[in-house]
């Protein structure tokens, strides 16, 4: 069936409705976007996708509202907004249309939807207060898109209509960055495990450049690894490994005698030339070249030994 229009409400926008027009005009990008609450618009017909309008939830006449009674809801009970909506029916789709390899697919579809979308979800249906964040409450990406409405003041009656295709720019730089970092990170996955197949027992894992490297990790179940080497631009850095995926404990810190020095201070105290930097919360240090990096994580290995 040929999608000619693309209908949601009219009025204020919201992250929800928003971030559903992202998926769906890069899907359908000859169809007319339609914002409006008319009854004839908004009821189902062949060649639209009606979406967070309408009080029906109905895949196979394309109508996806979450505002009803009976809304549809995640296996776990949790809520669905309208973008949850199309990313369940419309995601993969939008992911092989963006060039994401089919082998990649699912798990990126599956982890967008946890990190990106169920958010935008809850917050949209109030089973999640932004509160939670504390001061950084009015950074959350549904409260920044909707800073993006016009003032209340503001003249002309296409001004709302206006700010939407405005915020739907914006709205579609941050879909395409979420969905390349989910890929980029099982991309890397590859990388890391095939770097701890050649560790073997080292409790230092080298790889070839930075990329995101603890997934992996603890896919692998590589518990004795406590150190990360790899070049940068211009360097090399040793990295600790963090025990979670919240918060900051590392797996083995770096020396103390190390923290915060850099230069001939962090070469006199480690011992080892071209090492030029320990930060003082002792989960980074640099050195000039590659066999300095690697000295020092052995050092910093064999201190934790000592411990």
């Amino acid at each position: 069936m040929k999608i000619e229009f693309l209908v949601t409400h009219s009025g204020g926008f919201h992250a929800d409705e928003l971030l559903s027009s992202v998926v769906l005009t890069q899907l359908f990008p000859a169809a007319k976007l339609i914002r409006t609450r008319d009854a004839e618009w908004i009821a189902p017909a062949a060649g639209r996708i009606i979406y967070d309008v309408g009080g029906r939830y109905e895949p196979e006449n394309t109508i996806f509202d979450h505002h009803q009674r009976g809304a549809p809801v995640r296996e776990d009970g949790r809520p669905y907004s309208s973008f949850g909506l199309i990313w369940k029916h419309y995601g993969a789709d939008y992911l092989a249309a963006a060039g994401v390899p089919e082998a990649h697919v699912a798990r990126v579809h599956a982890a967008f939807d946890k990190k990106f979308v169920l958010p935008v979800d809850l917050v949209d249906n109030g089973a999640l207060d932004p509160s939670v964040a504390g001061e950084l409450a009015g950074l959350t990406l549904p409260a920044l898109l909707e800073t993006l409405k016009p003032p209340f003041d503001a003249k002309g009656a296409d001004a709302t209509d206006q700010a939407f295709h405005s915020a739907l720019a914006i709205a579609r730089r941050f879909v395409e960055a979420g969905i390349a970092v989910q890929d980029a990170k099982l991309r890397a996955e590859a990388m890391v495990l095939d770097a701890i197949v050649a560790a073997g027992d080292n409790k230092v894992l080298e790889l070839p450049m930075g990329m995101p490297f603890r997934p992996a990790i603890v896919k692998a179940k590589a518990e004795h690894l406590l150190f990360v080497v790899h070049p940068r631009d211009n360097d090399w850095c040793v990295t600790g490994i963090r025990r979670g995926d919240e918060g900051f404990e590392l797996r083995a810190d770096l020396p103390l005698e190390w923290a915060g020095l850099s230069g001939g201070d962090l070469e006199r105290a480690s011992g080892v030339a071209g090492a030029s930097f320990c930060h003082k919360g002792r989960f980074i240090a640099a050195a000039a070249t590659r066999e300095a990096a690697l000295e020092l994580a052995r050092i910093a290995v064999a201190a934790v030994a000592a411990e």
